[in-house]
């Protein structure tokens, strides 16, 4: 997927998210006032939240490599009238261009334990710019159940390598994300806690939520042709294409939900 069709997808799949992503957040008990780093911060969409979470006097640091992605962050910050809490920098989380001790709290969603990098280095990344007592938090998306009444289906399609993914084939399984609280200790943090967010979406759906769905469908569940057997391809295709008259989402009882997990922890004094 090219960086545009990506961020067009970020877009249309945040009203899936932003509620559950919200939860998360309060979780954490981010303090008024305090100043914060969204490392891996995409378009900018969880910085927002971040800064409901601090208030008027707090702000936050969104950090990415993508500079496509951080323009298109300042427009959105800038639409809401947030330019003066939120601002951007390019960058690594495994090299984040700030001194140590930088900011109160550090944040990170669907980027460490994802893809093919060694968690550790960029946890002690991110534990190097926080302030002692400050909190270290990383979240993501942990499972789904978007097709009711297809389960062998839909278990076909989690082994994908769509469906597995952002995980790959040959990962070790310690440095998968929710192994996450391993990494905690071993850093050294202290407090490490974990929690899991469940959303749910019911019919009649929303027409937002509808398309929102429509694209994840799409995210979780791409070139899928090559890996699955004629049979479950033409199941696939009969219940999650939109222009398919079975197309699942047009149930009048369609029942969906996924679940985010949260780990956090605090520097040591």
């Amino acid at each position: 997927m090219d960086t545009d069709s990506y961020m067009h997808s970020l877009l249309v799949a945040n009203p899936l998210r932003e509620s559950i992503l919200r939860a998360t957040i309060e979780t954490i008990q981010l303090p008024l006032g305090s100043r914060g780093l969204d490392a891996g911060c995409g378009v900018g969409l969880q910085c927002l939240l971040l800064s409901e979470a601090v208030g008027g006097t707090g702000h936050v640091t969104g950090l990415d490599v993508s500079p496509e992605f951080l323009n298109r962050g300042e427009e959105i910050v800038k639409e809401e009238g947030l330019s003066e809490r939120i601002s951007f920098q390019e960058g690594d989380v495994g090299n984040i261009p700030f001194d140590d001790r930088t900011f109160d709290w550090a944040w990170s969603a669907d980027c460490i334990g994802y893809g093919p990098w060694e968690p550790l280095p960029l946890m002690k990344e991110l534990a190097r710019v926080v302030k002692p007592g400050g909190i270290v938090a990383i979240s993501g998306w942990s499972s789904e159940n978007l097709l009711p009444g297809y389960p062998r289906l839909e278990a076909r399609l989690r082994a994908t390598s769509g469906g597995i993914a952002p995980f790959i084939h040959g990962k070790k399984p310690e440095t998968h994300f929710l192994h996450a609280l391993s990494w905690f200790r071993e850093i050294g943090l202290k407090e490490p806690d974990a929690k899991v967010f469940a959303n749910s979406f019911y019919a009649p759906l929303s027409r937002e939520i509808r398309n929102a769905l429509v694209d994840l469908f799409n995210i979780r569940w791409p070139n899928v042709e090559l890996e699955l057997s004629s049979e479950d391809l033409s199941e696939f295709r009969r219940l999650c294409q939109p222009d398919s008259p079975d197309f699942i989402l047009n149930l009048s009882d369609y029942y969906a939900f996924f679940t985010h997990t949260l780990f956090w922890g605090k520097i040591a004094k």
